[in-house]
């Protein structure tokens, strides 16, 4: 079959989101298409859309705006919009948006290169229901090309927590993780191509409940443990968490379990109990803070990362202070924080919002702790080895880049560094975002 035709993928948003925007264009191989790093050269554009954040609908307006001249240039360019915001706008993309050709939800891009070839005859595709089929059953055979050291691997999708503040439950389907023997099979075909970490994805992945080998559920850790023995794999990941399903067995993986990296994004978006009780997140900050004891307690290295919403409605000063405190007591190695954002449809978006200027005033507090923390710990990686996973070239000649054990980004100038190689390297210097060091 002719490998002709190009698309062009722009991905938003989440890690998930860069998963399947890899699935979605192995999927669309199948109808002739490779891809290609720019709009201009495609057969066919995708927007991979993601609808957490204030306004992501009207950012995908606006991509889409840019394209009008391309499309007048070559009438036969189509053009997608797929993932969150295609899932929750289906039909109003359709109807503000005309160039559109295509829309499709996260739950169905499998269906990609059947609704490609309806457009043949200038004809339109929309599909945002939730397939009874698998589309990881559908999408099983992935190719044979090498690969980046690192990749996504998704395990489990939805979420069944109703957050006030969220909008996945309703975009993303209920929870549902993948059987244990898919998940296998597509990280040794990664680990074959040249893979040698691998981060376990899920909105919810320690909520990970799928099908062993045997027949019986597995849980996250016991996942792990199988991950752990396949030979050339060498790093386990997995993000992002919710503290209510950090169970016991997923704690004592981290303290034995010699392939899983001491590197746990947790996050907990409120210091407050009020809040947090708002927010319908079912825990309380005291109930974290002994969660977070412990971890560390299994694993005292471990790097801390977390997630925090500033202004909730309701949010007080004595609120926001409880937040700060939390984050002084636990000590991040790094996180992501946001002024509130409501999302249509969600319940915290019909409540009494807190003025724009006040949460951005206390944006700017929490996250000069963040960073504050963030290079203090970072300074104290100077004059320690890790052990680094080479990605890529530097900016510099004979600069290497790589991750170590704690995500932290490494700089070395080396002419002897192959990417995908695992070395120790002592720290020598802490810069704002990176660390640089020398290969022992």
């Amino acid at each position: 079959m002719s490998t002709s035709k190009k698309v062009f993928v722009k991905t938003y948003g989440c890690q998930m989101n860069v998963y399947d925007s890899e699935r979605m264009v192995e999927a669309l191989g199948s109808n002739g298409y490779e891809q290609t790093a720019t709009p201009e050269e495609a057969d066919m554009i995708l927007l991979n859309t993601c609808h957490i954040r204030e306004k992501a609908a009207e950012k995908v307006y606006s991509e889409l705006g840019r394209f009008k001249e391309l499309k007048v240039e070559k009438p036969n360019l189509k053009i997608g919009v797929a993932g969150c915001v295609a899932q929750a706008e289906g039909e109003e993309i359709m109807r503000r948006q005309p160039l559109v050709d295509l829309v499709v939800g996260p739950q169905s891009y499998h269906r990609l290169p059947e609704l490609e070839s309806k457009l043949e005859n200038g004809g339109k595709s929309i599909e945002t229901d939730f397939p009874e089929e698998d589309k990881f059953t559908v999408l099983k055979n992935r190719p044979t090309g090498k690969r980046a050291p690192s990749a996504f691997l998704t395990v489990q999708e939805g979420c069944d927590k109703f957050c006030a503040f969220c909008v996945v439950p309703y975009t993303r389907g209920a929870e549902v993780s993948r059987p244990a023997e898919q998940i296998l099979s597509e990280a040794r075909n990664l680990v074959e191509r040249g893979v040698r970490e691998i981060t376990l994805l899920g909105q919810n992945v320690n909520a990970y409940h799928g099908v062993g080998i045997t027949g019986k559920e597995w849980t996250l850790a016991r996942l792990i443990w199988e991950l752990n023995y396949i030979d050339g794999l060498h790093r386990i990941r997995f993000t992002t968490s919710h503290p209510n399903d950090m169970a016991d067995d997923l704690i004592e993986a981290h303290a034995s379990c010699t392939k899983l990296m001491p590197y746990l994004h947790l996050p907990v978006q409120s210091g407050s109990n009020k809040i947090l009780k708002r927010m319908n997140r079912s825990h309380t900050a005291e109930s974290y803070l002994k969660l977070i004891e412990k971890i560390r307690a299994a694993r005292p290295d471990i790097l801390l990362s977390g997630d925090f919403i500033v202004g909730f409605p309701e949010e007080t000063e004595e609120d926001f202070e409880d937040t700060i405190n939390l984050i002084k007591e636990v000590k991040y190695g790094q996180a992501f924080s946001f002024k509130y954002s409501t999302r249509p449809g969600t319940p915290a978006a019909e409540r009494a919002q807190i003025p724009e200027s006040l949460k951005t005033e206390r944006l700017h507090r929490l996250q000069d702790l963040i960073a504050a923390q963030q290079r203090e710990i970072q300074d104290q990686m100077v004059g320690r080895t890790v052990r680094v996973l080479f990605e890529k070239k530097g900016r510099f000649a004979g600069q290497m880049v790589g991750k170590s054990e704690y995500l932290h980004a490494v700089h070395v100038t080396s002419e002897n560094v192959a990417i995908g190689s695992l070395e120790s390297v002592r720290i020598t210097k802490s810069k704002s975002n990176s660390l640089t060091g020398e290969l022992i």
